[in-house]
């Protein structure tokens, strides 16, 4: 098998878990969204320390810690991540799957709105019509609910912030998660103590394989990331690009066809508006990232 191939297969493994979440977190209840985000976070860390062990990242560990730049930004990275997972279990175990599906849907045009902001990139003409039809589509989709669908955009925001901060640490998938887990697993058993403590813990009282299935929370936490991680490697950026949607239409279609969630003409029109965005916003990264590449064969040819 070519390691193009493999890396295919990996990344749609890898999305492809990502978007069956929506199966695997009611499994979880009665544990509240906190609840089962602190146990993600103390089994993550379990997880990723074996990882440590078995793949030798010790030392990419060590060198995190002693990067005081790389530590802020993990830090945040950390913090971020944790509002992301916690919104979108809530939103799954509360019946917003298809809202936190449009999360995951405008994540990338949210991605280079921040990338104008933050880090003072120019968007191109094809760019701003896609940012623009997309910020249409989420007024539509407000004037649909009732409200913002703050779902969403908590995940897309959050998940872009955890994105750049993760870009600008440049570190391994695994060793930076496993600083993450460290920075959020005080936190996290203190409240699973405090449960604990008072009686409202759902860990240890719903039978042993409810208390197992949570302890597997780590594993689905870790083995979609390196999968996307192996992937990443072997893969073209606008290859992983394109796979990166694999998730929210699987959440999409869960929503939907499983879930039965409502999706009344004022929904539909919102995601078909947000679905033209990134076919506009796909065609013209593909298309720039061609003349890049063809220019680029033309100035070697020089």
């Amino acid at each position: 098998m070519t390691q193009s191939r493999l890396g295919f297969l990996l990344g749609v493994a890898a999305y492809t878990l990502w978007g069956a979440f929506p199966l695997y977190w009611p499994l979880l209840e009665p544990a509240g969204a906190i609840e089962i985000l602190a146990h993600r976070v103390l089994w993550s860390l379990v997880t990723v320390a074996l990882l440590l062990v078995v793949l030798k990242r010790g030392p990419a560990l060590r060198a995190i810690i002693g990067n005081r730049r790389v530590r802020r930004l993990l830090g945040v990275g950390a913090v971020v991540i944790a509002v992301n997972w916690a919104t979108y279990i809530w939103g799954v175990n509360n019946g917003h799957v298809v809202e936190a599906a449009l999360g995951y849907f405008i994540n990338p045009l949210v991605t280079v709105l921040m990338g104008v902001l933050i880090l003072r990139e120019r968007l191109r003409p094809l760019q701003w019509v896609a940012a623009g039809i997309a910020a249409g589509a989420v007024v539509v989709l407000a004037v649909d609910y009732g409200r913002p669908p703050w779902v969403a955009l908590v995940l897309a925001f959050s998940f872009g912030t955890y994105g750049l901060a993760k870009k600008q640490a440049n570190t391994g998938a695994v060793e930076s998660l496993a600083f993450e887990t460290i920075v959020l697993a005080p936190v996290a058993a203190a409240y699973v103590a405090y449960l604990v403590a008072s009686g409202n813990s759902a860990f240890g009282t719903e039978g042993i394989p409810h208390a197992l299935l949570i302890t597997t929370t780590g594993i689905v936490t870790a083995v979609p990331l390196i999968c996307f991680g192996a992937a990443a490697i072997r893969l073209p950026m606008v290859t992983l690009g394109l796979l990166q949607y694999l998730a929210p239409i699987f959440q999409f279609a869960l929503g939907v066809l499983l879930f039965h969630e409502d999706m009344p003409p004022g929904r539909w029109i919102g995601f078909v508006l947000v679905w033209v965005a990134l076919s506009i916003f796909t065609f013209e990264a593909i298309n720039h990232r061609r003349r890049q590449l063809r220019l680029a064969v033309e100035a070697s040819a020089i």
